[in-house]
């Protein structure tokens, strides 16, 4: 199991467009990803849980990542976050 923390850097959060930015983009890695934020937990491959969680700007949130693939998907989720969220 890998973890990371990562904070929104878009100006209003985890909305509709990075939310389904990041679902289409995890649905195409092999690991199991949940996020984690306000001591909830969610798939991060279902675009209205992800919603659900309400991230906003400079909100920390937990991204882990569980499967046989878990290190590059780690190195390959943190890049697709650092550019698109």
């Amino acid at each position: 199991m890998k973890t990371f923390q990562y904070v929104v850097k878009d100006e209003v959060g985890l909305h509709a467009r990075p939310a389904g930015l990041l679902v289409k983009f995890v649905n195409s890695l092999n690991s199991d990803v949940k996020i984690e934020f306000n001591s909830k937990s969610v798939s991060a491959k279902k675009l209205f849980a992800v919603m659900s969680l309400g991230v906003k700007h400079n909100d920390k949130m937990t991204f882990v990542l569980d499967g046989a693939n878990e290190e590059d998907d780690c190195v390959k989720l943190k890049e697709f976050c650092e550019k698109n969220v």
